[in-house]
């Protein structure tokens, strides 16, 4: 090798992204009693709700009443999601992690068929290195506009086995169950697929971007100043996205509590 010839420079991995312990004086017991009571109800709301919207008779519905139904759904769905991720942080049980994991497990298996011990994996890696290139979530550094990532997104998650797992499903559920194609698509494909552009929205776009004056915390994100209502309905309050990286323990519920607390001070 000649003296000119050039080494190649070891990679060094940076150490994750410090956090801090919740900040809201609440017992693990009143933790673990608000993420049960957060989840069961999601749960079991989105699952009354389907069951009527499979069985009924969409033909006399307006198309307003249908928009309605497909929204309600979408919301219903972010939240079996945002279930799922308060599992990955520990969040819906504190006092019990394989009760904790069991309901993360059973939340993101129904939002899309996801293995819920591989995406927190790669959700913990997203927190340990936020809005760089060892981000999964992060964008390439080319397609960085909305839609764009959102496609490089959603194809770093993309997987055929669960795409036909899916399809099978559709299928067998209208013919062993009679449930029309048209209530399977309006109440149970179309909301799944707008839950995650919301999700992606709110969740990763918004917060993630990175602005004219650039990152300006640890975290390499922001939240989304709206009041506490729009941040419900809009996504499970992960528009507080500050808070949430800054204090991944703390469960969605009581992100509004971290906001307004740490504001205060």
């Amino acid at each position: 090798m000649s003296p000119s010839a050039s080494l190649p420079v070891p990679t060094v991995t940076p150490p994750p992204v410090p956090t801090s312990p919740n900040p809201c004086e609440i017992s693990e017991r009143d933790l673990a009693i608000g993420g049960l009571v957060a989840a069961f109800g999601i749960l079991g709301t989105w699952a009354l709700s389907l069951a009527f919207l499979m069985r009924a008779d969409i033909t006399q519905w307006s198309f307003a009443q249908k928009l309605c139904g497909l929204a309600w759904q979408t919301f219903l769905y972010t939240g079996l999601f945002v279930t799922a991720h308060d599992g990955m942080h520990g969040s819906i049980c504190v006092t019990n992690a394989r009760l904790n994991d069991a309901i993360g497990a059973i939340a993101i298996a129904i939002y899309a068929l996801f293995d819920f011990k591989t995406l927190r994996k790669r959700h913990h890696e997203h927190h340990a290195r936020p809005s760089t290139e060892l981000d999964p979530d992060y964008h390439d550094g080319r397609r960085t506009n909305f839609f764009q990532w959102y496609s490089y997104f959603m194809t770093r998650y993309w997987s055929w086995l669960r795409l036909f797992s899916l399809i099978a499903i559709f299928h067998i559920v209208h013919r062993l169950f009679g449930v029309p194609e048209a209530n399977l698509a309006w109440f149970w494909v179309y909301p799944s697929v707008l839950s995650s552009a919301q999700l992606f929205f709110f969740g990763t776009y918004l917060p993630h971007r990175e602005t004219e004056r650039g990152y300006a915390n640890v975290h390499r994100t922001q939240s989304t100043e709206i009041a506490e209502i729009w941040s419900f309905l809009t996504c499970y309050h992960f528009g507080y996205h500050y808070e949430h990286h800054e204090y991944p323990g703390v469960p969605w519920w009581q992100l509004p509590m971290v906001y307004r607390k740490t504001r205060e001070t």
